[in-house]
């Protein structure tokens, strides 16, 4: 088993969300300190008290709130990360972050933090194929961010196609591969 890692796992709001969960659960069995932050469609399809149970930590969701900020928050959590994984990262996310946009707390996260960046995206097929998301991808990867590509299979907006978020266990050892690299 390799040294205990610090993982904080950014959550974007689409259906994949539920399989955070799963993420969480799989760092955290491996004794990995990990922080959790969501966005705030995130919220909607999975909660903070879930996240937080499985984490044992306070989740992130707002960079306006004056608990969570009180310390300034976001950037301790850009500081003290070994990793920062998002999953699953909407295509919306991707054009946020490749454009340096910081109105949440995850995309905030990633323009302050040193660590090594690992992005899962999870959409619908056309959305994944479409010319602007696979600019996006090659403008994250030019910061040097690793992306790991979305398995292919049965969605859950009926389309068949590349757009599944990748089996949490392969999330996490990519990124535990990541960190110790």
């Amino acid at each position: 088993m390799s040294q205990s890692k610090t993982i904080t796992l950014g959550i974007c709001g689409g259906i994949a969300a539920y399989k955070a969960c799963e993420i969480v659960r799989g760092f955290a069995k491996q004794n990995h300190n990990v922080h959790v932050m969501m966005s705030r469609s995130a919220k909607k399809f999975i909660t903070p008290l879930t996240l937080q149970t499985l984490s044992g930590r306070p989740v992130a969701t707002d960079l306006f709130d004056l608990t969570q900020e009180s310390e300034i928050g976001h950037i301790h959590l850009a500081d003290d990360s070994d990793v920062i994984v998002v999953a699953p990262a909407t295509a919306d996310f991707l054009a946020k972050a490749a454009h340096g946009l910081a109105d949440d707390v995850i995309s905030t996260v990633l323009l302050a933090t040193k660590a090594p960046v690992l992005i899962c995206p999870s959409m619908n097929v056309n959305m994944w194929n479409h010319p602007a998301t696979q600019a996006n991808l090659k403008k994250l990867q030019g910061y040097g961010y690793h992306i790991l590509e979305p398995d292919s299979g049965e969605l859950a907006c009926g389309w068949q196609g590349q757009g599944r978020l990748p089996d949490p266990e392969i999330i996490v050892a990519k990124a535990i591969e990541i960190s110790n690299s």
